[in-house]
């Protein structure tokens, strides 16, 4: 499958980094940061399968290892052979997946918050989920005025963020559209049950994975399992940071990213 996606051009041949959302999440996610990257790299978002743009196909499959094939085949369609990935959340389980499955492609990877780190893996989704959906969806009308007032932008943002407080209105209303029109979000949900990241990768594609302290989404007890990504990863945690860490310290991750991307 083909996905949407979008180029933001850096210097004349720079290599490029492509960033995944993650569920219920769209290539809005990452705006926060591109400024930066493109000041060194050319920089690709794409939308996962009905996520953004992308509309939502019966024959695709969810998982995270399918939706890794999703990606590697679009760069193939943009002509563009190798890269470096870089994903939040399900989007860092995606590019974890790509790194492993196709790492003569990938240059590198950085993991924001990355999903699939536990060692006993989900059987059923997380309670709520359904609900947290649906308010989204019908709640949709609505939206772009009660993200003008603290209280709507606490009920939105409070468990994602520590910073909720900081959060520009572009970035609350981008996720809170973004998860209103994501018809991919409980087939993505049903992809990664019980499955965990299991893969190997070679040591020769640097690895950095990121956690906030205060991730609600994916919490250290149980979420954030060190012996399951590949040995040579660098692992940091953020001080004051949730489930988007760039979006609560985009200068930091931006760093991350070009530290990572550079350290082959």
């Amino acid at each position: 499958m083909i996905l949407d996606s979008e180029k933001f051009n850096g210097p004349p041949e720079s290599d490029v980094v492509v960033l995944i959302h993650g569920m219920g999440s769209a290539a809005t996610a990452w705006k926060l940061i591109i400024p930066e990257l493109t000041r060194h790299l050319t920089v690709i978002t794409l939308d996962l399968p009905g996520h953004g743009k992308t509309p939502m196909s019966i024959s695709q499959a969810m998982d995270p290892k399918s939706m890794a094939d999703a990606v590697c085949e679009t760069m193939s369609s943009l002509g563009i052979e190798k890269f470096h990935l870089c994903g939040n959340s399900l989007g860092g389980w995606v590019g974890l997946e790509a790194a492993a499955k196709h790492s003569s492609r990938v240059l590198s990877f950085t993991g924001l918050a990355p999903a699939g780190l536990w060692l006993a893996p989900y059987t059923a989704r997380y309670p709520g989920t359904a609900l947290l959906r649906a308010i989204a969806k019908t709640t949709r009308p609505l939206t772009p005025v009660a993200l003008r007032y603290e209280w709507g932008r606490k009920l939105g943002f409070a468990d994602v963020s520590p910073l909720w407080r900081n959060l520009s209105y572009e970035t609350c209303l981008d996720a809170s559209l973004a998860m209103g029109v994501a018809s991919g979000y409980f087939p993505a949900w049903d992809g990664m049950l019980k499955k965990r990241f299991d893969s190997p990768i070679p040591h020769s594609i640097p690895i950095t994975i990121i956690f906030g302290d205060s991730d609600n989404t994916l919490p250290e007890s149980n979420c954030q399992e060190r012996s399951v990504v590949p040995s040579h990863s660098k692992w940091f945690v953020i001080e004051n940071c949730g489930h988007a860490p760039m979006w609560d310290h985009p200068t930091t991750v931006s760093r991350h990213i070009l530290e990572t991307t550079q350290s082959r």
